[in-house]
């Protein structure tokens, strides 16, 4: 066993540590846990743990079941919201099959194997999100709206808050657990929240996505209200999203920046640009995932409808921030589709992929986007060559089918799985009656 190993069983002892979660995600992005004993660790680090990958979303057939979960010692953390007196710790796992090769199902090793190709071309593929989520006052109830705690909008302070007092508490419980935070505040909507994570290379921003989501929902509880991280729960308030700022490295130089350059972009940034661009609306399929993800997209406000790119410009898919004196390596790019309710490793792993392609293949820039691309007629975007994103999920699934990148960038096992899930879900959907036909049909026809 390996130093990281041998930290953790003797964090184990030191910490009174009783129980250990070993997490991992299935392929639409769900949280799976499995308790084991302190004693048997030092087995699952060697063998892993086994578990029947057929009962799991998209991992396996029936016959191919048998499956190991590995944890990651570097992921070892004290969960605080278990309370005082023995301990309970957590660790993300990879998915291994019992020869010991990775499972094609783990999302974690989808995008591991992604920053693999990037790395063995010279980059480090960074990501810093801004997560957005609504608070209610109570657990929603079928067919009632959801109740938000507050009244507040965008920035606002407000005496005895009860959202900046569960920022305040989720905050702590991030820190505690090793992730740092660099903002928050209220959103725009009613009892919607914004918390940003810091700078961290793509899988550990992953690992501590799903982290947040859990701690997000754990502090809620224990307040006595709900968090979620749903698209859009209202139809006339902002949906929630998950901007992402992303670069690429070349050991400890920024390759994205260029001193004198254009925004002092680099070509490799430009490149970058130009294959998220080329390859979005195949790729939206899996950074917004929902049938609802696309009530968000088409409604305006922050969350980009169009194919496009500005600088300083948030009306645009990908947005260039303004360069600040004397910080090179800070230059990134804004990614502003990807909503809170993604899988992160397979969404960033797409658009890892998607950026590399444009490197890669010396993809040209399209001309940027100087104007609220909302406030253009459809005519004057066509003219500008900007092109719209997927309208709903099935468009977006249409447009996956054919993908070559989404195939080669998932594998074909979550390819496949990915879009038949999607298939059904899209097909459930359309076979609703909906609060909006009753309401207008009803009273005149």
């Amino acid at each position: 066993m390996g130093k990281q190993e041998d930290f953790v069983l003797r964090a184990l002892e030191e910490r009174d540590v009783r129980f250990v979660r070993l997490w991992f995600t299935d392929v639409l992005g769900f949280l799976k846990s499995v308790a084991v004993a302190p004693a048997e660790l030092e087995g699952a680090f060697s063998e892993g743990i086994g578990f029947d990958g057929s009962a799991i979303e998209g991992f396996a057939r029936v016959y191919e079941a048998d499956m190991l979960a590995k944890p990651d010692p570097s992921t070892f953390q004290i969960l605080p919201w278990r309370g005082e007196g023995p301990s309970t710790a957590r660790m993300f796992c990879d998915i291994v099959m019992p020869d010991g090769s990775p499972s094609y199902a783990d999302p974690r090793y989808v995008l591991k194997r992604t920053l693999s190709k990037a790395a063995e071309k010279g980059f480090t593929f960074y990501t810093h999100p801004e997560i957005e989520f609504y608070l209610f006052k109570d657990t929603p109830q079928p067919g009632a709206d959801p109740i938000p705690v507050d009244r507040s909008g965008y920035f606002d302070h407000t005496a005895q808050s009860m959202g900046a007092d569960f920022r305040r508490e989720a905050i702590t419980m991030l820190e505690s657990m090793g992730i740092s935070v660099e903002f928050s505040h209220h959103e725009g909507g009613p009892g919607q929240q914004e918390i940003d994570l810091r700078y961290a290379d793509a899988l550990s921003t992953a690992d501590n996505i799903m982290t947040f989501r859990t701690v997000i929902r754990e502090v809620a509880l224990s307040q006595g209200i709900w968090a979620t991280f749903m698209p859009k729960p209202f139809t006339t308030h902002p949906g929630s999203g998950m901007h992402t700022h992303v670069s690429l490295f070349e050991g400890d130089s920024n390759a994205f920046f260029e001193a004198g350059a254009e925004y002092q972009l680099s070509r490799t940034g430009r490149q970058f640009i130009a294959g998220v661009l080329r390859h979005a609306p195949e790729i939206t399929t899996v950074t917004n995932q929902w049938v609802n993800s696309y009530k968000r997209l088409i409604g305006g406000g922050e969350a980009p409808s169009y194919v496009c790119w500005g600088h300083n410009n948030r009306s645009a898919m990908i947005r260039v921030p303004m360069y600040k004196p004397n910080k090179g390596q800070s230059t990134r790019i804004e990614l502003r589709t990807l909503d809170a309710a993604c899988n992160p490793y397979l969404a960033y792993a797409v658009v890892l992929a998607a950026g590399m392609k444009g490197i890669e293949e010396d993809y040209e820039l399209p001309r940027e986007a100087e104007d609220d691309v909302w406030s253009l007629s459809e005519r004057e975007r066509k003219s500008l060559g900007i092109d719209p994103l997927p309208r709903s999920l099935h468009d977006a699934i249409g447009i996956a089918e054919n993908s070559e990148l989404l195939a080669e960038t998932l594998g074909e096992h979550v390819f496949d799985f990915f879009l038949r899930n999607k298939r059904a879900e899209w097909d459930e959907y359309r076979g609703q009656v909906s609060v909006f036909e009753r309401d207008r049909m009803l009273p005149v026809i």
